[in-house]
C-alpha cells in the first residue's frame, strides 16, 4: 500500500512538472509561433486581422467574430459609380491555411432606371481577395515571429 502511494505522488509530481515545463522553456522551441494564434473566440486572429486590413478600404457592414463573419457595406469608386460591391468573408478554421476562409462577392450595376442589377463576378476577383487576405495574415504572423 506504500508504494502505490509513493507511486502515484511520484507520478503525480511528474506529470505536475511536465505541465509547467512549457512556462520555464522546457519545451523544444522548434516550431514555436508556427501554431495559429487564435482568439477567445475561435477565430483565428492572423486571418481576422489580415481581412480587416485587406478590406479596410471598404466601410463594414457586420464584424461578428462570435459568427465567424465579416461583411462590408456596398462599395463603390469614383471611376465607376454605377457600379457597387459588398464583400463577405466567413472563418472556416482557427487554422492559418488557405482553406480557412471562404470570400464571396456580390456586384451590381445601376441600370437606366436607377434600379440595382445583380451581375456575375470574375472568379479572378475573389481569388485576389482571398490572396491578399493570406499574404497579410503570413505577414503578420513573420512579424509577430521576427
Amino acid at each position: 500500500m506504500q508504494n502505490f502511494a509513493r507511486t502515484v505522488m511520484a507520478l503525480s509530481l511528474v506529470l505536475a512538472l511536465g505541465a509547467c515545463s512549457g512556462l520555464f522553456g522546457g519545451k523544444d522551441d522548434k516550431g514555436a509561433g508556427l501554431a495559429p494564434r487564435t482568439t477567445a473566440i475561435g477565430v483565428n486572429g492572423y486571418l481576422w486581422q489580415a481581412t480587416l486590413d485587406t478590406l479596410s478600404f471598404m466601410p463594414f457592414d457586420q464584424v461578428e467574430p462570435s459568427g465567424g463573419v465579416i461583411t462590408t457595406d456596398w462599395h463603390s469608386t469614383a471611376d465607376a459609380p454605377n457600379e457597387r460591391v459588398k464583400v463577405t468573408v466567413q472563418f472556416l478554421s482557427e487554422d492559418l491555411r488557405s482553406d480557412a476562409i471562404r470570400v464571396s462577392i456580390v456586384r451590381q450595376e445601376r441600370e437606366e432606371g436607377g434600379a440595382w442589377l445583380t451581375v456575375p463576378v470574375q472568379a479572378s476577383t475573389k481569388l485576389q481577395v482571398e490572396e491578399s487576405i493570406l499574404a497579410r495574415a503570413r505577414q503578420l504572423r513573420i512579424a509577430k515571429r521576427g
